[in-house]
């Protein structure tokens, strides 16, 4: 019998589901990668994986390291300069979902990856932003993958906004090409919203999980869908293409 899942597989699962009929993603580096490559060994066979590095249509033989892995090129439909990736294929339209990660997100599916506390003397300071804001103003949709599903990550209130959604952008006057975040996955379950003007709702729970669990996890008033589901758990195929095809060396599974 196949071990039960662990957290990463159990993320990776789900989000690699929620790419069915999607026909481009641009996906980082982690659990990103994870969800995109069992994604198109699954539900979206056609899907065409691009990474910041100008990197489109990866055919790795292994999973990358970095963004910057040698790996990636090798079978690539093309690489491109960064401007080109960033002028012409995502600020074109050209991308139906962004992954992103984030330490915190608000109920509008705004993103901070900047700094933890205030931003003179903060409790951490983060990555950034990368890449992450073209991606959240100009791919069609965004999913966001959170490990940690608590109130300090789920904020009311972000420490700092890095990669401002939809709502956020049109109150600055700027009109974005896409929806924003409409998908966050966690260990608790999933939350979603269409776009603009909408809040993030809780749509489904995992096996175990009631949506009170979510609700006190979340540092919001957090409403639940009127069709709220419980998640399919990770099918034995699943997790066997995870651990034994997509990453065999545990590169990003633990």
């Amino acid at each position: 019998m196949t071990a039960a899942a662990s957290s990463s597989e159990l993320l990776s699962v789900v989000a690699a589901r929620e790419l069915a009929a999607r026909r481009t993603v641009f996906a980082g580096i982690g659990l990103p990668t994870l969800a995109a490559s069992l994604a198109h060994l699954t539900v979206a066979p056609e899907l065409e994986i691009v990474y910041e590095s100008g990197v489109c249509g990866a055919h790795p033989s292994h999973l990358p390291e970095t963004i910057a892995d040698a790996v990636l090129i090798t079978g690539a439909e093309a690489v491109l300069p960064m401007p080109t990736l960033f002028g012409s294929v995502l600020q074109g339209g050209h991308i139906d979902v962004g992954f992103l990660g984030a330490a915190q997100i608000d109920k509008w599916g705004n993103l901070n990856s900047s700094v933890i506390g205030d931003w003179h003397h903060p409790k951490a300071r983060l990555p950034g932003s990368g890449g992450a804001n073209e991606v959240m103003a100009n791919a069609r949709e965004v999913f966001v993958v959170m490990r940690r599903h608590d109130p300090r990550s789920f904020t009311e209130r972000l420490d700092f906004c890095t990669s401002p959604g939809p709502d956020r952008a049109l109150a600055d006057g700027i009109r974005p090409l896409g929806a924003g975040v409409t998908r966050v996955i966690t260990e608790l379950g999933i939350l979603a919203r269409e776009g603009a003007g909408e809040e993030l709702r809780l749509a489904a729970v995992h096996p175990g999980v009631s949506a009170d669990d979510v609700r006190a996890a979340t540092g919001w008033e957090l409403e639940t869908a009127g069709d709220l589901t419980v998640v399919e758990p990770p099918t034995e195929a699943e997790l066997a293409l995870l651990r034994e095809d997509v990453d065999p060396e545990r590169v990003y599974l633990r």
